[in-house]
């Protein structure tokens, strides 16, 4: 999606200038930042520049979506089409996780794969490219040249058979808005942490955002 202005950074990549919020705070007017740690892109054990990854990526590169509008879209067809119980899974996470943040959450029936009105974040289901260990990456497709911070469009690819689940389209997601693992967050968690929600490592079927990176997007976006 074309770049907005709406998002008050509560720190820059430039300067390092980061902020690990524990207790709870005021985050804008009317809003209160209660997480228990800052895992969302950048932090001070997650900092550097959002670049192209290869077809496939592999996970280390982590990027914030380029602003609150988030839009999305399915493979419908060819190699990496979602099948029903697939789609039902990212439709589920879109809807119950995080349309209910501060980001504008639509599903593009028409996506744009360049210019400067790319949709968001791209879900296949496959497995080309991805680390034998993994059941799901999100990688950059298109990072917005002069901002280092942010990706243009993104890709998420899950294993079929049974791999695409709520949980699991939940924690891509989440990767595709900028959310960080445990050991990334500042300050660090371990990666199996149950308030890191669907961010942890290795996560269940039916796990949801979690309080925690709900308040991390909306302190962003």
């Amino acid at each position: 999606m074309p770049r907005g202005s709406d998002r008050g950074r509560r720190r820059t990549a430039g300067g390092l200038a980061f902020s690990a919020v524990v207790l709870t705070v005021g985050v804008g007017a009317g809003t209160a930042w209660a997480a228990v740690t800052d895992n969302i892109f950048p932090t001070s054990n997650a900092w550097g520049t959002c670049s192209n990854d290869p077809d496939g990526g592999d996970g280390d590169v982590t990027c914030l979506t380029d602003n609150s509008q988030l839009t999305y879209y399915m493979d419908s067809s060819g190699t990496y089409e979602l099948e029903s119980p697939d789609r039902t899974a990212v439709r589920s996470t879109m809807n119950n996780d995080y349309a209910p943040t501060d980001l504008s959450v639509s599903y593009d029936s028409s996506p744009a794969f360049s210019g400067n009105a790319e949709t968001d974040v791209v879900y296949q289901e496959g497995s080309t490219n991805l680390p034998s260990s993994a059941d799901g990456v999100t990688w950059c497709n298109d990072a917005v040249d002069n901002d280092a911070l942010e990706c243009d469009q993104q890709y998420v690819r899950i294993r079929g058979n049974g791999h695409y689940t709520r949980g699991l389209s939940c924690h891509e997601t989440g990767h595709a808005v900028g959310l960080l693992h445990g050991n990334q967050a500042y300050p660090a968690l371990s990666k199996t942490d149950s308030r890191l929600g669907c961010m942890v490592t290795p996560v269940g079927a039916g796990t949801g955002l979690g309080s925690n990176n709900r308040d991390n997007i909306n302190s962003m976006y």
